[in-house]
This record gives structure tokens, C-alpha cells and sequence, in this order.
């Protein structure tokens, strides 16, 4: 109990056990006339903490509960989620945690994670030491700049990093003490933001330029003096700085982009399970991409690497990848292409979204576009004209944003296709049918691949890794699933789906020379010995 008595004790949120105190433990650490007489267990707990919270007429009101109860009860906060997967994720994460981010400093009680701000230069290493725990190995950080599809958000974005430690922790075991939000706070150019008086944030323009690159950098080699053993998880920048960062870190640095790999992973994951069902090769399939942006660039350059995988050349990966952006389909002759998309601008003639679907007849359309309804019926109809079942992946979050909506995929395609979203949605019956559609969480992968290096002590996190991690999901979807029309196994299976990527993980961190010493033998035990527990 960390040598804590009494009221400190019942107040400390990774430490106690509120009503779930024995007689003896009540007497032991000063606790006798502090509790109500019950003794009641975690079990008890957790079934009046869900009465409680499911009273709340709305998401946000749910999610501000849950948050006081992590903020109260750390241990019961993580049972409940565990246990609920399906029911608490989409309240502690997306879509809800996109309402929370705008609301951030309207509905906040406690401090939680670690702010940097631009006052903070040339001190970063020394303000890391203010941090409680000292054995840091996973760092979720964000500058707030792009949350989700919803922009700048400044220190409002401090959401996000939580959120994802909450899944760190729930969907991988990841100790509590291990884990760290961090909010690069340099400013927002949301007018709006700097003049509500209730704004928690640095209430200037952003930091730009080489003053902001330093900052960046001055955290990033400071986590490395501080936390030596730590992950790094760029979270919501802006589509050019996240793959700068990841382009300038990466080789040297033990760090990924979630939005740039996690979700090509997942994405990649869903087109393998889809080619079960439509039982095309995958080394066949054409993809189209609508949107430019760090999700769709990061998912093509993993499917390259796919097709590579499956025995074809650089420029024949690259013949299989399409990409339309809101001037229609991009080809060699257009004067403006983003340079990660330029290699996969083809020699073709300008044609629109509707047009350029008819002449390539992609099998896969992956919308990242943050836009709502751009995936229109006469897109869903003409992907339905060119393929008897089509794949069709709307990443967008929050659900509002997403591309369409499963309802509207089901009905626009006569039932036909093979439908995933970035965003949750609830069953839908079409005529006779009733179809689950399947939600492309990036929480099926980030949470392994920091399990792994958890458990590798891998210098450097690989694209080989994240193409591994697709290979395992896809293979864990069950055929009763896919029956049900999902290409993802179901969230109450993500602990498990997250020990598979780790050994996965670990697998190739020693193959490509990343570990020091030799792994145990057993490594499915190993990791499983690993993962946090919260009971009592």
C-alpha cells in the first residue's frame, strides 16, 4: 500500500479499494469508522458503478463519469472497462472522446498526463523529474493540432493521450505506473478557443518553425534521458509533421505514429480478412483511397510493402493503389500532389470520384477524409456495379465525420458489402439479413505493438512489425464472424488479440536484431505474466 494510512490511503486512486477494505485490513491501515460496514468485493462495486453510470441521459455525461471514477478507483475503473469492452470503449475512446476534446476544459476536475508549453524550453528534462513514476515505458503525446477530424484543439487534446493510455491499459495490460499522457501544448489558432475564458490552454498562436521543432525535439531527446526504456506515440499532428517527425525519429528513436501506422495496420488487417470472404488474392486486389491525408499515405506505403510481400516488384505494389482526392482522381499531370502520394500518381487521364471507380474497379475503397457523406449513394452503388461484394472501409472519426454510415453502405449495395468504419456502429438488418459491422479500432493493434516492445525492450519499432501485426489480426477473425459480416474478431477478445501481436512483435524485434539478450522461449507465458490485472 505504499506505506499509506487512513484517509491518504483511501483517497489514492491506484491504491485503494474503498468499500472492498476487509475488517482486518480496515483495522490495519487506520480505516475503522472511514467505510459504511459492508464489506462489498470488486464484483459488487463494478455492478453499482455500471447502475450509476448507465442513469446518465447522454455520452458525455457517461464519459465524465468514468473519468471521476478512474480519477477515484484506478482498479475499478480498468475492471469495469475489461469486462464491458464493448460497452465502455466507445465512451472512454471514440467517438465519444472527439465531444470530450471540445468540452476539455469545460468538464475538467483533476489534472491528469504532463503539459509541456513553449515557457518550458530548455527545462523539459528537468520538469520531466516533477512526473510520479519514474519507470515510464509508454508515452501517448500530442500537439493538438488535429484531433481526430475535428482540427485544433489545442491543450483540449489532451483528451486523446488519456484516452489512449485507458486502452493501453485495458486492451494490452500495460501497468498504470508505466504509462504517461503528454500534451505539447505550443498554442492553437482557434480564435475561439483563446478567448473562452474557461480555456485551460497556452492562450497564444501556435508555435511554428524551427521554435517548434526544437521544442519537439528538446522532449523527445529529454524522454530519452529521463525514460530510457520508453515507447513514443505521436498521436493527432498535422498530416506534414507527423511524417516528419516519424521520417527523422524513427530510425533513431523507439517511437510510432498511430495515425499514420496503427491505422494502416488495422486497415491493412481488414482487407486480408475480406479477401476470405470474397476469395480474391490479395496480391489482385486494386485499392482506392479517398483522401491524401497521413492515414491514407501511411496505409498505401504498408500495403506496399504487402504486395511486396506476396512476390511483386516496387512499381507493380504501386500499380494496385489509387488515390482521389476533391478534385477527383490523381494522376502524374496534376500540378499539386502531397509528396508521400506523388509515387502513386498514375499516367491516366483526369476523371472524377464516381468515373474513376467505374474505369478502375477497385475491389477496396478506404475513405480518410474526415468528411461526412463522401462516400455518396452513387459511390456505393457504382462500387457495388464493379464487384460482387464490395469492400468499403470508412476510417473517418468521430461519427459524424465518418464517410457513411453502415446503414446507408448495406442499403446503397443491396446488401452486398463487406463494410468497416473508423467509428462503432449498431447492428443493421437489411431485408432478411442482419449485419454487425465490423469497427476498424486502431485499439487492435497500437496496444500490442506497445505490449511487444514492453516485453522485447526493442530498440526501434519497424514497419515489419506493423505488417506482422495485420498478418496476426486478420488471422484471429473466426469464421462465425465473418459470417456475421465482420472482418475484425470481436473487442471482447482484444486482450488476447493484443498478447498474439506482442509475441508477434518480440518475433521480429529478434529476427531483425533489436533485442539485447536472448527472449524466453515460452513467450506467450512471458507476456501473459506481464499484463496488469486490476483486481484486489
Amino acid at each position: 500500500m505504499k506505506n499509506l494510512y487512513g484517509k491518504t490511503l483511501l483517497d489514492n486512486p491506484s491504491c485503494t479499494k474503498s468499500t472492498a477494505f476487509t475488517r482486518e485490513e480496515r483495522q490495519k491501515y487506520g480505516l475503522r469508522g472511514l467505510l459504511p460496514y459492508d464489506v462489498a468485493n470488486i464484483n459488487k462495486q463494478k455492478e453499482r458503478a455500471l447502475e450509476n453510470m448507465r442513469r446518465k441521459t447522454n455520452d458525455i455525461e457517461k464519459y465524465i463519469f468514468l473519468n471521476a471514477l478512474l480519477e477515484r478507483n484506478q482498479r475499478l475503473f480498468y475492471r469495469i472497462m475489461i469486462d464491458q469492452m464493448e460497452e465502455i470503449m466507445p465512451l472512454v475512446y471514440t467517438p465519444t472522446v472527439g465531444e470530450a476534446c471540445k468540452e476539455f476544459a469545460h468538464i475538467f476536475r483533476r489534472p491528469q498526463g504532463f503539459y509541456i508549453t513553449p515557457e518550458d524550453r530548455g527545462d523539459i528534462e528537468t520538469i520531466l523529474g516533477n512526473w510520479p513514476e519514474k519507470d515510464v515505458r509508454i508515452i501517448v503525446v500530442t500537439d493538438g493540432e488535429r484531433i481526430l477530424g475535428l482540427g485544433d484543439l489545442g491543450a483540449n487534446g489532451m483528451g486523446i493521450p488519456i484516452g489512449k493510455i485507458a486502452l493501453y491499459v485495458a486492451c494490452a495490460g500495460i501497468h498504470p505506473q508505466h504509462c504517461m499522457p503528454v500534451m505539447l501544448d505550443v498554442g492553437t489558432n482557434n480564435q475561439a478557443l483563446r478567448e473562452d475564458p474557461l480555456y485551460l490552454g497556452y492562450p497564444h498562436p501556435r508555435l511554428e518553425s524551427e521554435s517548434y521543432n526544437a521544442l519537439v525535439d528538446e522532449f523527445v531527446q529529454a524522454v530519452q534521458m529521463s525514460f530510457p526504456k520508453a515507447l513514443i506515440q505521436f498521436e493527432d499532428f498535422l498530416t506534414p509533421n507527423a511524417f516528419r517527425f516519424l521520417d527523422h525519429y524513427g530510425p533513431s528513436v523507439r517511437c510510432f505514429n498511430d495515425d499514420i501506422q496503427g491505422t494502416a495496420a488495422v486497415t491493412l488487417a481488414g482487407i486480408y480478412t475480406a479477401s476470405r470472404i470474397t476469395q480474391k488474392k490479395f496480391s489482385d486486389m486494386k485499392i482506392m483511397f479517398l483522401g491524401t491525408g497521413s492515414a491514407a499515405g501511411g496505409t498505401a506505403e504498408l500495403m506496399v510493402a504487402a504486395f511486396r510481400d506476396e512476390g511483386l516488384s516496387l512499381q507493380q505494389a504501386r500499380q494496385h493503389i489509387w488515390f482521389v482526392d476533391r478534385n477527383g482522381l490523381v494522376v502524374s499531370t496534376n500540378e499539386i500532389i502531397k509528396p508521400r502520394i506523388r509515387p502513386f500518381a498514375h499516367s491516366h487521364p483526369p476523371c472524377g470520384f464516381v468515373d474513376a471507380i467505374a474505369i478502375v474497379k477497385p475491389d477496396v475503397l478506404i475513405g480518410a477524409t474526415g468528411v461526412a457523406g463522401t462516400f455518396t449513394e452513387a459511390v456505393v452503388r457504382k462500387m457495388a456495379e464493379v464487384n460482387d461484394r464490395p469492400v468499403i472501409i470508412a476510417l473517418s472519426n468521430p461519427t459524424s465525420h465518418t464517410e457513411c454510415t453502415a446503414e446507408e453502405a448495406y442499403r446503397w449495395s443491396d446488401g452486398r458489402v463487406i463494410f468497416a468504419s473508423g467509428s462503432p456502429f449498431k447492428p443493421v438488418r437489411y431485408e432478411t439479413q442482419c449485419f454487425e459491422p465490423a469497427q476498424g479500432n486502431n485499439a487492435y493493434i497500437f496496444p500490442g505493438i506497445g505490449l511487444g516492445i514492453y516485453a522485447s525492450s526493442a530498440r526501434l519499432i519497424t514497419q515489419r512489425m506493423f505488417l506482422s501485426a495485420a498478418k496476426v489480426l486478420s488471422e484471429l477473425v473466426s469464421n462465425a464472424e465473418i459470417q456475421r459480416g465482420a472482418v475484425y474478431p470481436s473487442l471482447k477478445r482484444v486482450r488476447d488479440v493484443s498478447k498474439a501481436i506482442a509475441v508477434s512483435v518480440c518475433e521480429v524485434a529478434a529476427h531483425e536484431g533489436l533485442v539485447n539478450g536472448k527472449l524466453p522461449d515460452t513467450l506467450d507465458e512471458y507476456i501473459q505474466s506481464l499484463m496488469y490485472e486490476p483486481i484486489y
